[in-house]
């Protein structure tokens, strides 16, 4: 598993990311941002982050960044919708 680990997080973000003592929680979410923007996989990012739990979450359940991953599994998944802009503001669109 060490070699697919390796595959999916290729800079070491999150691997570091737990070798950070006394790392925080807001570190540890822009740490899983650039992460989940530059990494590229063909996995499926949800399974990528399952994976990551299990190499390293499991050990730490407490850590932050195991929080941050977790969160990113429990979001909901959908696509984004357009909120605001002109159309609705001006009437007759």
């Amino acid at each position: 598993m060490s070699d697919m680990i390796a595959e999916i997080d290729k800079r070491g973000l999150i691997k570091d990311s737990y070798l950070i003592e006394g790392i925080r929680v807001e570190e540890c979410r822009s740490i899983f941002l650039d992460w989940a923007l530059f990494e590229d996989h063909e996995m499926p990012q949800a399974e990528r982050i399952k994976l990551l739990i299990e190499a390293y979450g499991n050990a730490a359940p407490d850590h932050p960044m195991t929080g941050v991953l977790q969160a990113a599994l429990d979001a909901p998944e959908g696509e984004a919708k357009r909120r605001g802009g002109r159309k609705s503001r001006v009437i007759g669109g």
